[in-house]
């Protein structure tokens, strides 16, 4: 019996310090900060600018040049350059507008959607969801731990005050994020899509770790769409018109016709308002 208690008593004490060893939700949030190149550095972060290509077998070419604007606290301008025929993006926090070359080569200018802006509002901008996730208002959990690439990594649901629930993967050696689902909230029909982006090759820039390929809507059968960041600008200086509205073009006349000034003239485009975060319909850009 005596040998009995002393095993038992043993098998607790290797309970309890295996428990003790359990990374909480906060320290694994923490450790990944500090992984990425700090908290403090990440809060000096005021713009950032990312210069690259994007890889995908559905584009009309197999290579197309990106520019990605971002600005706290969540405003972005996305151009793609495909054919000599640019794309363009912008979300300035509230609003959002896409533009592209109609097929009289006039640039055509719409509204994002209720669900693009949902999307786009929920992106978190320039440094992702868990640096200071509580002022953004996301509750973060660990749920447990996973194999990812062979490799242990923490799983962490992540609520937002949207009503998203997304999920994120922290590798548990290098503490950076990896695999990031997103489930937009209020999607169109009642389905949720969850949307999946893969993190890889960090590299340094400032002392900040930025992936320098980002994947996106790897499904069986198929290779994801490539994000190939070739350069990044941390804090440059950007116009004020960067995240404004696309500006629709004016009504062309014969030289022999003068137009009587109407209210008509311009297409009306809702002006931007100050905000409260892959492919060109895709809503909202990495962080």
């Amino acid at each position: 019996m005596r040998r009995i208690a002393v095993a038992a008593l043993a098998a607790g004490f290797a309970a309890g310090a295996l428990a003790a060893g359990q990374l909480s939700t906060e320290e694994i949030v923490e450790k990944n900060a500090a992984a990425r190149g700090g908290l403090d550095a990440w809060r000096e972060v005021r713009t950032m600018v990312w210069v690259g290509h994007i890889e995908s077998a559905h584009a009309p070419m197999p290579s197309m040049q990106f520019v990605l604007k971002q600005e706290r606290p969540n405003k972005t301008r996305f151009e793609i350059n495909a054919m000599g025929e640019k794309t363009v993006r912008i979300f300035d926090g509230t609003h959002g507008w896409k533009a592209n070359a109609g097929h009289d080569g006039r640039p055509q200018v719409r509204p994002h959607t209720i669900e693009e802006i949902r999307y786009a509002q929920g992106a978190q901008g320039i440094d992702g969801p868990l640096i200071d996730h509580t002022a953004k208002g996301i509750e973060v959990t660990l749920e447990g731990s996973d194999e990812i690439e062979g490799r242990k990594a923490y799983r962490l649901e992540l609520r937002l005050a949207s009503g998203e629930t997304d999920r994120l993967w922290v590798d548990a050696t290098s503490f950076l994020d990896i695999p990031y689902d997103r489930t937009p909230a209020g999607a169109a029909g009642g389905t949720a899509r969850v949307v999946s982006t893969r993190y890889r090759d960090c590299k340094t820039v400032d002392g900040l770790q930025i992936p320098s390929v980002i994947e996106t809507g790897a499904s069986a059968g198929s290779a994801p769409d490539r994000m190939v960041i070739e350069r990044v600008v941390v804090n440059p200086p950007l116009d004020k018109r960067t995240f404004a509205g696309p500006a629709a073009p004016r009504e062309r006349y014969p030289a022999q016709y003068t137009p009587r000034p109407r209210s008509t003239a311009r297409v009306p485009v809702p002006p931007p308002e100050p905000a409260p975060a892959t492919d060109p319909d895709a809503g909202s850009a990495p962080r």
